[in-house]
């Protein structure tokens, strides 16, 4: 064996510890942060009048390039005080997946108030969730604001003892001057909600009705949703609903009135609430587009979020290469 071919295998060997390092560093680390707890002690120092201004996002599902510039932009803004995200952080529970995500978060100047989506618990996503983030459900209070955060991720219902929760929750909201509610999946599908028929939102009719005819009972100021890759806003009943879903997973709609890239600011007074819908660059209206953008988003995040699972396969057949021919 000639000395290029060891010094060859040397580096890559190398390398391959690199990157064994890498792959196995999220399986490892101790992720007890219990960042909605940390967090919304952080959003009750940054808000100190009844006049501020946070936004709400969904779907980003381990979006780089259009998360990335939503962060970017947002870090910008100094008139934001925090962020909600409505959900499908991650395309699922694979802890490499979660440590990308919060690598990215980690860039926002704002802090983060999460809502469990489908994608976040899919693969054994839930005990992950949970050691990050704290609870499923929560709630808190802010200044003139009640907030209450749901877990329907399960995609078919909300669970007695949360519908009970919820129920004394709202009870409490009454106190303030604003309520605002956040789940994942929607309790209708706003593209057929007429007769409420199934879509992508809650399978079980009944529980939808009887979580909408609880709302129904109280002054709620907005629900917001995920889930559907679009912008949607409309009212069931006494409830406004709005659908934000935009933060980066792929676009499947062609309606220029729904389906693109976009946040939601959201400004709070005394006086009223305000909604503020910020476009960003999406792919143009059309079959084609639409296809590649979606084949490109998941081939550029797979090769990015795996790169170092990439290079050390990528090594170990270089070395048996090296060792074999």
């Amino acid at each position: 064996m000639n000395y290029t071919k060891i010094i060859s295998i040397i580096f890559a060997f190398i390398l391959g510890i690199i990157s064994i390092f890498k792959v196995s560093y999220p399986f490892i680390q101790d992720k007890n942060e219990n960042l909605i707890f940390q967090n919304t002690n952080l959003v009750k120092n940054n808000v100190t009048s009844d006049d501020y201004t946070f936004v709400v996002l969904g779907d980003n599902k381990n979006s780089i390039s259009t998360f990335d510039k939503i962060i970017k932009q947002i870090n910008r803004d100094n008139s934001i005080r925090f962020v909600i995200n409505t959900g499908d952080m991650v395309f699922d529970g694979n802890p490499i997946k979660y440590d990308f995500f919060l690598k990215q978060v980690k860039k926002l100047n704002k802090p983060m108030l999460p809502v469990v989506g489908n994608h976040d618990v899919a693969d054994d996503g839930v005990g992950r969730y949970l050691e990050i983030f704290g609870p499923l459900y929560y709630s808190f209070h802010l200044k003139n604001s009640y907030f209450i955060m749901l877990n329907n991720s399960n995609e078919e219902e909300l669970d007695p003892w949360q519908m009970n929760w919820l129920k004394d929750e709202l009870e409490k909201s009454k106190n303030y001057k604003y309520t605002f509610v956040f789940m994942h999946v929607p309790i209708y599908d706003p593209r057929n909600d007429i007769n409420h028929q199934p879509g992508h939102s809650l399978k079980n009719l009944s529980n939808a009705k009887e979580l909408l005819d609880l709302l129904n009972n109280y002054n709620i100021t907005q629900v917001f949703f995920g889930h559907i890759h679009g912008y949607y806003v409309g009212k069931w009943d006494n409830v406004p609903y709005t659908v934000t879903g935009g933060a980066g997973a792929e676009l499947v709609g062609k309606n220029p009135k729904h389906d693109f890239y976009h946040y939601i600011k959201v400004h709070v007074n005394n006086n009223n609430v305000s909604y503020e819908l910020v476009k960003l660059d999406s792919p143009n209206f059309n079959f084609i587009d639409r296809v590649g953008a979606f084949l490109w988003l998941y081939s550029y995040s797979t090769i990015v979020i795996n790169f170092w699972l990439i290079l050390l396969f990528s090594n170990i057949a270089f070395i048996i290469f090296l060792l074999y021919f």
